[in-house]
């Protein structure tokens, strides 16, 4: 009898900044790549357009988490952006997620990662929610790992 499917779950990952696990995260959104879509029309061929890949392009990876965790991030936002020379301040960002029995199902790997923007948590006196502060990221390229 063939095994079943490990249903994978969005609640079980976690984020790594250089290898080390980061602030626990309440939400990772708005991963994507694209590739364009070069047209060329061909001389003598004026019913078909060639139809080409071009340039892959990266989203803002957007990043939400408990305000509690700690100032690392935002510090490295101020330091990003108040830097001369920004390459020393490129990290390398894992997104890791888990199965249900704790095991490594997926990681994607972001390369040359820089914090884009940084929003504080909505202050509401009549709420008692969780404060959630978002932290955007840049990067230059993304690879998926499957284990």
């Amino acid at each position: 009898m063939p095994n079943p499917v490990d249903q994978l779950v969005s609640h079980q990952f976690v984020v790594e900044i250089d290898g080390v696990e980061a602030a626990r995260f309440t939400e990772s959104s708005g991963l994507q790549m694209t590739t364009d879509v070069f047209e060329y029309k061909e001389g003598g061929l004026n019913g078909y357009t060639h139809r080409l890949p071009g340039r892959v392009s990266y989203s803002t990876l957007s990043l939400k988490r408990g305000v509690a965790d700690g100032p690392q991030l935002y510090a490295w936002y101020t330091r990003f952006n108040t830097a001369a020379d920004k390459t020393g301040e490129l990290k390398n960002i894992s997104i890791v997620l888990y199965k249900t029995d704790h095991t490594e199902a997926l990681r994607w790997n972001l390369h040359g990662a820089f914090p884009v923007k940084w929003s504080s948590p909505s202050l509401v006196a009549s709420s008692s929610d969780t404060l959630i502060e978002t932290f955007d990221l840049a990067f230059a390229d993304a690879e998926v790992v499957r284990q």
